[in-house]
């Protein structure tokens, strides 16, 4: 059987990603959902979910396509699947989840070099790659795994600054992918207007996270 016969993509309601984004992936946050979406098998048991929402970062909407798009701009900002699925089932997923997307649409999205990927995914489903992000900093709290934008949200400035608990590190630099799903003549203009220049994709050996945890078995009727 096929891909498209074993498995199939349907919208989801966003507190059926909670689990697997605070157990299952790598950050262990809910980022901001807009969209998401779940892989189902041939059993229709969730075997994954992917997220989109709004980009955390308003200058990268503005400077990426130098003011233009700005409201049909996402971030995938979240897929998380169990292991050991078959071959080509990531891309499925990806590529089928942008078609429940209403046209046109910016996405970008990130690989992140500190948990050693490259963005195979978005390489396999023709994602434009734009280079790293630039070198930049951001705080962290001893014996917390808190986010720096959640710390920076619950602690002032000068508490951070007075404060032997907060440390600042470098930011780990990840690698940047945009898709444009858009009709043929809409996506020429959109390349048009990138700000950024298309680079080679990047290779190397990826580094896999423990995705072990096993989340509640769900299912639906379709």
């Amino acid at each position: 059987m096929s891909i498209y016969e074993n498995y199939s993509v349907q919208k989801i309601n966003n507190y059926e990603c909670h689990e697997w984004f605070l157990n299952k992936h790598y950050a262990k946050r809910i980022p901001n959902i807009m969209n998401c979406f779940g892989l189902y098998n041939a059993n229709k048991q969730l075997q994954g979910v992917i997220s989109y929402g709004s980009p955390p970062s308003p200058s990268l909407v503005v400077g990426s396509f130098n003011g233009k798009y700005t409201e049909i701009f996402l971030e995938l900002n979240r897929l998380c699947v169990n292991e050991n699925l078959e071959k080509n089932v990531l891309s499925f997923f990806v590529s089928q989840s942008i078609r429940h997307l209403q046209k046109p649409k910016v996405l970008v999205s990130y690989a992140d070099t500190s948990q050693g990927h490259h963005g195979y995914i978005y390489q396999a489903t023709n994602w434009i790659y734009t280079g790293l992000t630039v070198k930049r900093t951001e705080w962290r709290m001893r014996d917390s795994d808190k986010h720096s934008k959640t710390i920076c949200e619950q602690y002032t400035l000068e508490e951070r600054l007075n404060s032997n608990k907060f440390y600042v590190i470098d930011r780990p630099r990840k690698h940047r992918y945009f898709y444009l799903y858009a009709n043929k003549k809409d996506k020429k203009e959109m390349i048009k207007h990138l700000a950024y220049g298309i680079e080679p994709y990047p290779k190397g050996n990826n580094t896999k996270y423990d995705a072990s945890y096993q989340c509640s078995t769900q299912g639906v009727l379709f």
